[in-house]
């Protein structure tokens, strides 16, 4: 799929203009995702986008990719398809916290327990935007919102830890004002075998402005959040001073030459350990610890439609079968006067 031609991140754009409102944390995640696709270089006609309903499910529209804009929460089930009949082609699915997680809900965690090789990208901001500010199945329990005016009673989900209960082999978080690592990340799940879910942290600027700003200012961006990087040290902080390290059964986050803590206690991320127990520990993380972002899974396995296609070849192997008329009259024939 991949080739020796150099593309730029012009050539995945459309030339339609972009309806999202001005200041929408998806104008950034588009960018990424056009300069994610030039980096890796797959050609824009060995590309197909879909996606479901909701703000983020008109990505489709600015891509210079065959797309496809397709019904509330069916996307994973349409990309399936799509990438089970055309194995050859990149698929991605672009969706929301609502198409996705809810009427969705049942078609993505199957799509992640199949590893069907799909890159999926989760744009959360907490709320349905485009039908103008309900509570969605991540809005945090007691927001209020148009559809819980006194604040809502429900547990949210954490896309993290759906997705890796439904044994998925890939799981990466990003926010939508960092897109230098939005770029990088985008690039390393689209080169992955098999289900790729990253969670885009952004903003809706007009239904839930500032949902994420604890970690998404600047200023707090560095003590905030965690940056994982396969094989490196879990550090973080403005002098890169704190990092992770191992308590008993739990994390924690520590300073560096305080309390004992050394460089040496400090864990280094191993994200292509089979046992998620770890990943889901660092997916996990929130309240003192750090919000942890990058790929925090990256695990190798069979996908389904490499699964498929192989079935396929074996069956067909062992019946030379072609047609219709080759099927009828590989039996008993007689012939009738």
């Amino acid at each position: 799929m991949e080739t020796t031609t150099k593309f730029e991140a012009k050539e995945y754009k459309s030339d339609q203009y972009v309806r999202w409102c001005p200041g929408c944390g998806d104008h950034a995640v588009l960018n990424c995702l056009h300069k994610a696709m030039a980096e890796r270089g797959v050609a824009p006609h060995n590309i197909a986008v879909i996606s479901g309903i909701g703000c983020s499910s008109r990505l489709p529209y600015y891509m210079n990719t065959y797309g496809f804009h397709t019904i509330h929460g069916r996307g994973a089930a349409i990309a399936t398809g799509v990438k089970t009949a055309n194995p050859a082609l990149s698929v991605w699915l672009m969706t929301g916290d609502g198409d996705a997680l809810a009427i969705g809900g049942n078609h993505f965690i199957h799509a992640v327990r199949r590893n069907v090789d799909i890159n999926i990208v989760l744009f959360n901001n907490k709320i349905y935007g485009l039908t103008k500010g309900q509570y969605s199945p991540t809005t945090d329990k007691g927001a209020i919102t148009k559809s819980s005016p006194y604040g809502t009673v429900e547990e949210p989900f954490i896309p993290a830890e759906l997705t890796l209960g439904a044994r998925g082999n890939f799981f990466a978080r990003v926010i939508d004002v960092d897109l230098k690592n939005t770029t990088e990340t985008l690039a390393v799940a689209s080169a992955h075998k098999g289900t790729s879910v990253v969670e885009v942290l952004v903003n809706c600027v007009i239904f839930n402005d500032g949902i994420h700003k604890a970690i998404t200012e600047k200023d707090a961006r560095a003590e905030r959040t965690i940056f994982l990087r396969h094989g490196q040290k879990m550090l973080f902080g403005k002098n890169n001073d704190r990092g992770i390290a191992l308590e008993g059964l739990k994390l924690k986050a520590v300073t560096i030459g305080q309390d004992g803590y050394s460089v040496d206690d400090i864990l280094v991320h191993d994200a292509h350990e089979p046992d998620p127990t770890l990943h889901i520990m660092l997916s996990m993380m929130r309240g003192e610890m750090p919000v942890a972002i990058g790929v925090i899974r990256q695990v190798e396995a069979p996908s389904y439609d490499e699964s498929v296609e192989k079935q396929i070849a074996e069956v067909q192997a062992r019946n030379p079968v072609r047609s219709l008329r080759e099927y009828l009259m590989k039996g008993e024939v007689w012939e009738v006067k």
